[in-house]
């Protein structure tokens, strides 16, 4: 088959390898779409190397159809439309047994520990076979909108965890395919005024198309000013920093009023250190709290969003590639030139 092979950081390349051989309680997938995340960028930097092996295939943003089973894998048949949920837990640590399963201590996942969606062909591991990451893609969802269904459910997890309430305003900051997937939920959560801070023109206007009451370019505009203004002077009831960029946390700590949240959602390099004014979070009663990937759950009552048509994520496909252009799909995704850009094998 033919495959994106990672040999170690910038060292990458479309090859043929062999293809996937399963076990017992295994499947075999035919990849029809496997979309490009923040993180296979920060990856094939070598930015981030947690669980990541050389060589390797990489990508976790998955749909396809079943294309072989080996033993008892349920209702999984020859043929079924499906979609991936790549984190998979032990269900036995602390943090499993709390519920957050996302955090497990011993997880391992598809795309990073097992080879992932670049390539014709994925090999499904028992332990995720049998712990239902392997998600049935309704007949109305295509596979372009199955493959975006793990990025939302990590949205999902980053919208409960901001607190969004009915009645709020929320500012995120970054109008990225995450920003755009934030707006859309904290809309269906309830936020009655939404802001979104994003330097790209087009970005600015996709925002707005996703249902965004207010863009500003802070490049060129006084943020704080229109927050305060639409505010009326209170500050913001929760603030989702869609961008890693830790430079920029104190200064959006001022927008929250007192009581509000903080989310930090996106990943940053190195150790994402920075300087905050901590009296800001103490004399404000401000909660900072964090988003990292997603729980079953989150992963089907995602998939369960886009199949009803409250989230639409097919307008967020900018760009389409096959596995031969993966190297130009790259650089458009590194550019920031496009929205979601997909590898369709």
């Amino acid at each position: 088959m033919k495959a994106l092979v990672l040999k170690s950081p910038n060292e990458f390349g479309t090859e043929q390898v062999p293809d996937p051989e399963i076990g017992e309680g295994e499947i075999l997938i035919r990849v029809k779409s496997c979309a490009i995340c923040g993180t296979d960028i920060r990856i094939l930097e070598g930015k981030k190397t947690r669980g990541v092996r050389y060589p390797s295939i990489i990508g976790h943003e998955i749909a396809g159809v079943i294309e072989d089973t080996r033993g008892s894998v349920g209702n999984l048949t020859k043929g079924t439309r499906v979609c991936i949920a790549p984190v998979i837990p032990c269900h036995s640590c602390r943090y499993c047994l709390e519920g957050r399963e996302n955090a497990c201590q011993n997880r391992v996942a598809i795309g990073y520990e097992f080879d992932g969606g670049f390539a014709e062909f994925l090999r499904v591991p028992a332990e995720a076979v049998k712990s239902g990451h392997v998600a049935v893609l309704p007949e109305s969802m295509s596979f372009e909108e199955g493959s975006l269904i793990e990025p939302l459910s990590c949205c999902l997890n980053g919208i409960r965890k901001s607190k969004v309430r009915l009645a709020d305003t929320c500012l995120i900051v970054g109008a990225g395919p995450i920003g755009l997937m934030h707006i859309q939920l904290a809309r269906a959560a309830g936020a009655a005024q939404i802001i979104v801070s994003e330097p790209n023109p087009v970005r600015r206007e996709t925002a707005l198309h996703f249902g965004a009451d207010c863009v500003v370019d802070p490049t060129k505009e006084e943020l704080s000013e229109i927050v305060k203004e639409a505010t009326h002077g209170l500050g913001v009831d929760s603030l989702i920093l869609a961008i890693g960029v830790p430079a920029v946390v104190n200064s959006l700590l001022k927008l929250i009023r007192k009581g509000g949240t903080l989310n930090l959602f996106a990943g940053f390099p190195d150790t994402g250190s920075c300087t905050i004014e901590a009296n800001v979070i103490h004399y404000n009663e401000i909660t900072v709290t964090g988003t990292s990937a997603s729980t079953r759950l989150d992963y089907l009552q995602a998939r369960d969003l886009v199949a009803r048509g409250k989230v639409n994520v097919k307008d967020l496909v900018s760009h389409r590639y096959n596995l031969e252009n993966f190297r130009e799909a790259y650089e458009i995704a590194k550019a920031g030139k496009g929205i979601k850009i997909l590898i369709v094998p």
